[in-house]
């Protein structure tokens, strides 16, 4: 691959590459480690490839139909060497990953919703990278031309209006907050009088944490999405699952948990960069059929770009 060619936004191909690297590892190089030297495809060479997959955070299912579809290509002596089967592998990873794309956000929230302000609701649970994220989205969408203001609806941890109120000052976004405790749908209320009175064009939501399986914080997040909904008809327009990388196949869990509840329309995967579970995002995507439509690959206000799934193929296989 030529790392230092191809690009997707902010995120160059090769810096894709590099900050995938533990995941290349734990998949690719093993990968290439039980193809070296050999000749054939035989059932003794899918066992290991299975236990790689497994071992990768692909997930059970993901793992059993990526197989039987290789087993298939065995079969009807489509694959006839070791090497055919890694590009085989790679096709069905994109294709799987493609097929959940296809509503995707990511390259068209930059044109947004003509006439109206576009309300944009984050949730997920505590220590996802939530509210990092959203300065990250939010320092997207400036650089595109777009007016954004902040609303700080997780009025449960002082520390969280603090967090998005530093992150404002520093994009130059206005944050609209009140007290620790106050009610969250009063804020949310306050903050879109706000924005349709300044003439903000996306207004982005962050939201409390508390464990997802708490019923009373999924009542909360629902009275957010019915006061947006009755201040500006169609809102939230987009809910954004924010989702930790490194947690692997219990990031499923956590999708299952929000999409059921709040209408999860996007996913954005965080902390890319710092594990070696990345091949979940493969499970999420397939098991929820929601697209993912950002990844976060660091710490940097700029690691941030619309998920590809061909780049990121790619990136995890060497």
């Amino acid at each position: 691959m030529n790392k230092s060619k191809s690009a997707i936004g902010n995120v160059t191909a090769g810096k894709l590459w590099d900050r995938l690297s533990k995941t290349r590892n734990r998949l690719s190089d093993r990968l290439n480690e039980i193809l070296r030297g050999k000749r054939e495809i035989d059932p003794a060479l899918l066992e290991e490839l299975e236990e790689i997959l497994l071992t990768s955070d692909i997930g059970v299912d993901i793992t059993e139909q990526l197989i039987d579809k290789l087993q298939h290509g065995m079969d009807s002596k489509y694959l006839k060497n070791p090497e055919q089967l890694k590009t085989m592998l790679k096709q069905e990873m994109v294709s799987f990953l493609e097929s959940d794309q296809d509503l995707s956000a990511g390259d068209k929230l930059s044109d947004g919703f003509p006439n109206i302000l576009e309300v944009i609701m984050f949730v997920g649970i505590n220590g996802v990278g939530k509210t990092t994220t959203i300065a990250k989205m939010a320092n997207y969408v400036q650089n595109q031309g777009h007016k954004v203001m902040l609303a700080a609806a997780d009025t449960f941890r002082a520390a969280a209006i603090d967090q998005l109120q530093i992150w404002g000052n520093r994009l130059g976004a206005e944050v609209i907050s009140q007290k620790r405790g106050a009610d969250p749908a009063a804020v949310v209320f306050d903050a879109l009088s706000a924005a349709q009175a300044r003439g903000v064009d996306k207004i982005f939501i962050d939201t409390a944490g508390r464990l997802h399986t708490k019923s009373n914080l999924m009542d909360e997040l629902k009275k957010v999405q019915r006061v947006a909904g009755q201040k500006i008809p169609g809102a939230p327009h987009r809910v954004i699952l924010v989702l930790d990388a490194t947690t692997g196949q219990n990031a499923i869990t956590q999708s299952q948990a929000f999409a059921q509840d709040l209408r999860v329309t996007d996913i954005i995967l965080t902390k890319l960069d710092g594990t070696a579970k990345g091949g979940a995002i493969i499970g999420v995507s397939r098991k929820l059929r929601i697209p993912i439509s950002f990844i976060c690959t660091g710490e940097g206000l700029d690691d941030f770009d619309i998920f590809n799934p061909k780049e990121f193929v790619e990136a995890i296989f060497a």
